[in-house]
């Protein structure tokens, strides 16, 4: 479990799920506050969906996110260096990141990731985002 200050995956960020908990992974990582468990997966798994989708490189994002700003700023540097999604667009995304690992190829993965953590038993974590809120203590 996390004791850090990380956002839960379902907080939004100019309407857009997992973007500000991927700015929070850049910024405890640059201060080197960010768990070894964390390392591997950067720019990976969630983070490389989020680039794509907001068609920006994820190394240039990181130099952006050290230079600094809120996250609305760092947003809409994103809109300006790669694309502003529309309104649809954004659902779409929000609508696929929030029940990944619920009957799709992410499904494996959440199981063994369950497991892995002991909450095989926990019929209530069907989506990786639960599975992330629970694993960090914000789903008890």
């Amino acid at each position: 479990m996390a004791t850090f200050p990380l956002r839960s995956p379902s907080e939004k960020i100019g309407g857009l799920f997992y973007f500000g908990r991927m700015l929070d992974k850049i910024r405890l990582h640059a201060k080197g506050e960010l768990p070894p468990d964390y390392h591997a997966n950067l720019g990976k798994g969630f983070d490389e969906k989020c680039v794509k989708f907001l068609r920006v490189n994820y190394d240039d994002l990181v130099e952006r996110v050290k230079e600094g700003g809120a996250d609305e700023e760092i947003l809409e540097w994103c809109f300006d260096v790669g694309r502003r999604p529309t309104e649809d667009d954004v659902y779409v995304w929000n609508e696929f990141m929030r029940k990944r690992g619920w009957n799709d190829e992410v499904s494996e993965i959440l199981n063994r990731r369950k497991q892995e953590a002991g909450m095989s038993d926990r019929s209530d974590i069907e989506t990786s985002f639960q599975f992330i809120d629970a694993d960090e203590g914000r789903l008890l």
